[in-house]
């Protein structure tokens, strides 16, 4: 995204800072105070922010979008949290080997061109023994269950009737279900994952 919709994306889902709240606490369940945390397509940054509030973290954010660059720095300053926010490609990171203890990929993956390039980057910048977390939409998931999740987001008329529109007409058709998972990662590096479903994704844990 970029321009005038990464604004309005940006705008619309501050709205659920409890989600993102709740993804940051998560992590910092999975992670040691002080480890090195990349965000893959942090988009505005809220969980990133969210996540600097609760630990002493080296964290870094990269997104392939300018846009988000931008609002994620900029919401990172009125936080006043230390995040490196920087513009690149998942399939090529600008990172050395062995950079970080732990990765974070969020409503992202399903985007990626080249998702098994994309796991080869993760544990290319990955420590040995660090840890990796993909959320993301499920392709084979119900329109109930869609309804139902946007219906808690606290949306309301038209952004939740474009959010809707979104899922059913763009998000869901580009998702991957738990079987292309599998076997995006059998490809890759990792070999293995464990995938934790829940009611409209999946959380695929992968480890170097």
């Amino acid at each position: 995204m970029e321009g005038p919709i990464a604004t309005w994306y940006a705008k619309n889902t501050r709205k659920n800072l409890a989600d993102y709240k709740a993804d940051a606490k998560k992590i910092a369940g999975l992670v040691a105070e002080g480890a090195s945390i990349l965000e893959v397509a942090p988009g505005p940054g809220f969980t990133a922010i969210e996540l600097a509030k609760l630990g002493r973290y080296q964290i870094t954010g990269l997104d392939i979008s300018t846009t988000f660059v931008d609002i994620a720095r900029a919401n990172a300053k009125e936080a006043r949290v230390d995040i490196d926010f920087q513009h690149g490609d998942v399939a090529q990171m600008p990172f050395a080997d062995d950079s970080f203890d732990f990765i974070y990929c969020r409503a992202a993956f399903k985007n990626f061109a080249a998702p098994v390039e994309a796991l080869n980057e993760m544990y290319r910048v990955l420590k040995p023994g660090g840890k990796a977390s993909i959320v993301d939409l499920r392709g084979d998931v119900s329109m109930e269950a869609i309804n139902h999740h946007v219906n808690e987001m606290g949306v309301s008329g038209i952004n939740k009737l474009m959010t809707k529109w979104a899922f059913k007409f763009m998000l869901v058709k580009q998702a991957y279900t738990q079987d292309q998972f599998m076997e995006f990662v059998a490809k890759s590096k990792f070999g293995k994952c464990e995938i934790l479903p829940d009611e409209i994704g999946v959380d695929v844990r992968l480890e170097k």
